[in-house]
């Protein structure tokens, strides 16, 4: 059976990579929406236009939707499918990107609901790689460590010392991290 820890990472790369899957392909393509294609097309002259450096850079508001939008769809795919380290790499990227896009959207001034679920993915990004980052727990079987035949606790889980309290936050760190991306999302 899969570690808790396991089905949260799959489960959080799977609906990241879909959600980037399908933001970026409306960037890209009228074909999934044409309004939400002309409203990306609308916001992406206005962040071109809010920054000068870009124009004199020569990246048009064509290029930069465009680029995005295939950044945000190649990261998606690998976010859903592939396995492994690219998996983090691809949410590093994805979290680059929501960063950027939040960056835009304070420069135009849009309002908070314009940009709420950058935040909420944003937040989302954290945590899967937050999650990903922890060491696996080991089994307690194999935390013990044989000495000569004698089987010890390994030093940092023996008992503590008199008077020391002795914390161990270990697999619970991603549990609350969840709880709480999944809390803002639900106020939002």
């Amino acid at each position: 059976m899969a570690s808790p820890r396991t089905i949260t990472i799959v489960a959080l790369s799977v609906a990241l990579g879909l959600f980037f899957v399908f933001m970026g392909t409306i960037k890209l393509t009228p074909r999934l929406s044409r309004d939400a294609y002309n409203e990306m097309k609308r916001a992406y002259k206005s962040y071109v236009r809010a920054l000068p450096m870009l124009k004199k850079m020569g990246v048009s508001s064509i290029l930069l939707r465009k680029s995005i939008g295939a950044l945000e769809v190649a990261c998606g795919i690998v976010m859903t499918l592939v396995p492994g380290r690219p998996k983090d790499v691809a949410n590093f990227l994805l979290l680059l990107l929501v960063l950027a896009v939040l960056f835009f959207h304070q420069l135009v001034g849009d309002p908070l609901k314009r940009y709420a679920h950058a935040l909420v993915f944003g937040i989302l990004l954290t945590c899967r790689l937050l999650i990903a980052r922890q060491p696996e727990e080991l089994p307690p079987e194999k935390r013990m460590l044989s000495v000569n035949g004698d089987e010890q606790p390994l030093i940092h889980e023996a008992a503590p010392e008199k008077g020391k309290m002795k914390l161990h936050l270990g697999s619970e760190r991603y549990k609350v991290c969840l709880h709480c991306s999944l809390a803002f999302a639900a106020a939002l």
